[in-house]
């Protein structure tokens, strides 16, 4: 797919594929200054401040439906930001809260979202510092959308770029599920599944000293993120089929909606390379927060993302392409 001047913007349904890339770049190429801030394609840009470093994110989201199993919009809110920054290594010193409502919006709603997201705040110790509510009328927005924004310190930067050969790639816990309470809600089907939406900044202070790379799987997965691990750290990265971090009920919602199960989004989980030698180390620490977490893959030399099968053969993971689950994150 091309994107140039002539065409019109489709709908975006949140996959975190190829479109999405593709514009992005455009945007990138018309708003280019970047001043002395530096890792701007990754989770957060970093800028250096004296033996520090300042790490600077932020995210829309925009959800169907806004309250769900497990969470509600502002819970992800919160949760993303705060994630895109423990990614990065770094410490989250504070957020900003911007709200878009729609006319008629229930109150009740309104506090309910406001009420997660102070839990999630507190819960993390991350306190929402400033902020901006904007009403629209009705009809011109679909309920609500919130944008958050957060910054960070940190004395060493994890980069996705960093990941290197004879590293073992490691999931914090099973992923998808936040895909699945989305769709549960949005389908009215049963399911004991909640979303895996959590602050993951006390995980990753816990082990950064050991981390290569990480990311935290959100939109376009597993598949969308190991990619762009592998992609920037200029390494082949073999996942094994058997150690899949899903459960059996993820794979078959996944099967049943013809979606590729790698391509659902987590709202609580990360994906990290580490040394072999620390790897025993990083699990024990994990698993106090999470008795999922495990290895999943291993960096080799080399270029790709590749799934062995139990039959031994590697099957080739793509980018997810086209129209995804749209509004989860």
């Amino acid at each position: 797919m091309t994107i140039n001047k002539a065409d019109n913007i489709e709908l975006d349904h949140g996959g975190g594929g190829q479109k999405s890339s593709e514009l992005i770049s455009l945007i990138r190429n018309v708003i280019s200054d970047k001043g002395k801030w530096k890792n701007q394609m990754d989770d957060g840009a970093t800028l250096k401040i004296g033996n520090q470093h300042l790490v600077f994110t932020t995210d829309a989201y925009i959800v169907d439906p806004i309250f769900f199993p497990g969470g509600d919009i502002g819970k992800i809110a919160v949760c993303g930001t705060i994630n895109d920054l423990a990614m990065m290594g770094a410490v989250p010193q504070g957020l900003s809260l911007s709200m878009v409502i729609e006319e008629g919006f229930p109150m009740k709603d309104l506090l309910k979202i406001s009420e997660s997201i102070q839990k999630m705040s507190r819960e993390a110790g991350v306190p929402i510092v400033t902020g901006d509510t904007k009403v629209l009328p009705k009809g011109k927005l679909d309920k609500i959308e919130i944008t958050t924004a957060g910054v960070g310190l940190t004395k060493k930067i994890i980069s996705n770029s960093g990941a290197k050969i004879g590293d073992v790639v490691i999931s914090s816990g099973d992923l998808g599920e936040h895909t699945v309470a989305l769709l549960s809600s949005r389908f009215n089907y049963k399911t004991k599944v909640v979303s895996d939406s959590k602050t993951l900044n006390k995980e990753m202070q816990a082990i950064a000293k050991y981390v290569h790379a990480a990311k935290d799987p959100t939109r376009g997965g597993l598949s969308a993120n190991i990619i762009e691990i592998a992609e920037k750290s200029k390494a082949k990265i073999v996942l094994e089929e058997e150690l899949l971090p899903y459960k059996k009920e993820t794979f078959a919602i996944a099967g049943l909606l013809g979606i590729d199960v790698l391509s659902f989004a987590s709202e609580g989980r990360f994906i990290c390379a580490v040394s072999e030698k620390d790897a025993k180390k990083v699990l024990q620490i994990l698993k106090k927060f999470n008795p999922e977490a495990k290895i999943i893959g291993h960096v080799e030399k080399g270029k790709g993302v590749f799934l062995k099968t139990v039959l031994g053969s590697l099957r080739p993971i793509e980018m997810p392409r086209g129209k995804l689950v749209p509004r989860i994150c």
